[in-house]
């Protein structure tokens, strides 16, 4: 085990294991799945782990991460799940498979650089179902897409939706059933034919759990609940996946007994925040090598039993230690687990290192 702390700790086995898993649930639904890197900032190591679980289709929302992935040789069909800037609609034929998308004047710049290079580009178009993040509103979507599906260079393959990531619309069978009526609409009105109704991301996977998968949804694009095993909308981790699989540690650099409340007069902190504080008297103060610079610090949370976060500057992080039952001294690393933002966050950034775990040892 590498001792470079701080570093995030990827347990690959874990992640091949819930995407196996996913793979199967899926299947046994007649849906396809996405596997998504995103929140693993497109790590190399984290595709390979999906692909070693037999996906054949990678999502991220980062060019950046497709052009690594092709360079790195995976063979993958690639999914760009952020909307595309019409501006590098080349890059997004050149390289993703499909994409999301729901402007007619984004699909226009992608069949104008489709037909430069002598492809057509698969798309999907998101819809709006209540949480306010992207797709055309289905009210709009007929005349939408019968503007669309004239635009030579792109071919409309299916349907999508999103939820959970904005507005906190969580999915049920009435929101996602939409897509599957709103597909009859377009079938009768346009003579469509849509071979993919993409109906969310981890998210969704609760009705997949409940049974309550509306039948016509056939893909559903996931990454969270693969790579950590949980669903952080629902708040529950995933019945019968590994959890914690992304974590990370961080060495003891100051271990000292101080006052529970600061010294002087009060102002705001260097994030602009007024802190507040409880008297408790001297107490076990452990000054941990990370701060918010290096991870979203109300995300992650100690296993050692008996410590709790008080605060954190930007390269510091502050730990009362004294209910704990471990002797500990400075140099020591503690462990935490991360919620999705707090993995989105240390695997983005640049000043942890990483430990791969690439056995069940």
């Amino acid at each position: 085990m590498s001792n470079s702390f701080p570093q995030v700790n990827i347990n690959l086995p874990g992640i091949v294991d819930n995407a196996s898993k996913m793979k199967a649930k899926c299947l046994s639904m007649g849906i396809e799945l996405t596997g998504v890197t995103k929140g693993a900032a497109g790590d190399l190591e984290v595709a390979k782990a999906f692909l070693k679980a037999g996906l054949t289709r990678l999502g991220d929302s980062r060019l950046k991460n497709l052009r690594s992935f092709q360079e790195a040789g995976l063979k993958a069909e690639y999914m760009l799940l952020r909307l595309p800037d019409p501006d590098r609609a080349a890059e997004v034929v050149e390289l993703a498979d499909i994409s999301l998308n729901s402007e007619i004047n984004t699909l226009q710049s992608l069949a104008r650089a489709a037909q430069k290079r002598n492809k057509v580009h698969r798309v999907i178009i998101m819809v709006d179902v209540g949480d306010l993040r992207e797709g055309v509103l289905p009210e709009d979507l007929p005349d939408f897409m019968a503007e669309a599906m004239d635009i030579k260079g792109i071919e409309i393959i299916g349907l999508g939706t999103n939820v959970g990531c904005y507005g906190g619309v969580l999915p049920t069978k009435e929101n996602t059933e939409q897509l599957i009526n709103l597909k009859r609409q377009l079938e009768e009105e346009l003579s469509l034919n849509l071979e993919l109704l993409s109906g969310g991301n981890t998210a969704t996977t609760i009705l997949l759990d409940e049974g309550k998968m509306p039948a016509g949804i056939n893909h559903l694009r996931v990454g969270e609940g693969i790579i950590q095993g949980t669903d952080i909308t629902h708040q529950r981790n995933i019945p019968g996946f590994s959890q914690n699989n992304i974590s990370l540690s961080a060495a003891i650099i100051e271990l000292k007994q101080k006052p529970s409340v600061p010294r002087g007069q009060l102002g705001h902190d260097a994030f602009g925040q007024k802190p507040t504080f409880v008297d408790k008297g001297v107490r076990w103060r452990a000054i941990v090598a990370l701060g918010r610079q290096d991870v979203r610090i109300d995300g992650i949370t100690p296993d050692l039993a008996g410590a709790e976060i008080i605060g954190a500057s930007s390269d510091h992080l502050l730990l009362d230690v004294t209910e704990t039952e471990v002797e500990l001294k400075v140099g020591d690393s503690l462990d935490f687990a991360l919620d999705y933002g707090a993995m989105l966050s240390a695997m983005t950034s640049g000043y942890l290192g990483k430990n791969y775990q690439k056995t069940d040892s």
